[in-house]
């Protein structure tokens, strides 16, 4: 019994250690392949990089995004950090209510 009271300090570390690092870790793995597993196309999605688009198709490992109308882009599925924040926060660019507002040319705004 004398002879584990000096590890009883070390043992204690390991637990901590894996309590504050491994157990959240592993939490936040589990969370990200269901979120990434439920994805379906027409989801609006926010990429690591900060991109926002919406799924046009899902493969094996990864997808085709639609950033913007006509442009697509391919990523990994863990290029996907999660579902689009809330709708006000971020224009949708497929629907544009003022046809003017994106033919504006730096001439017409000199006048």
């Amino acid at each position: 019994m004398e002879g584990l009271v000096p590890l009883l300090p070390i043992l204690g570390v390991f637990l901590v250690f894996w309590l504050l690092v491994v157990r959240p870790g592993v939490r936040r793995e589990r969370e990200r392949r269901a979120m990434q597993s439920a994805l379906a196309v027409g989801d609006r999605v926010i990429l690591t990089s900060g991109f926002y688009g919406t799924i046009a198709s899902i493969h094996d490992d990864r997808a085709d995004i639609e950033l913007a109308p006509g442009t697509t882009v391919t990523v990994a599925l863990g290029a996907v950090a999660g579902p689009q924040p809330a709708a006000e926060s971020v224009p949708d660019l497929h629907k544009t209510n003022d046809p003017e507002a994106s033919t504006t040319t730096p001439e017409s705004e000199e006048s």
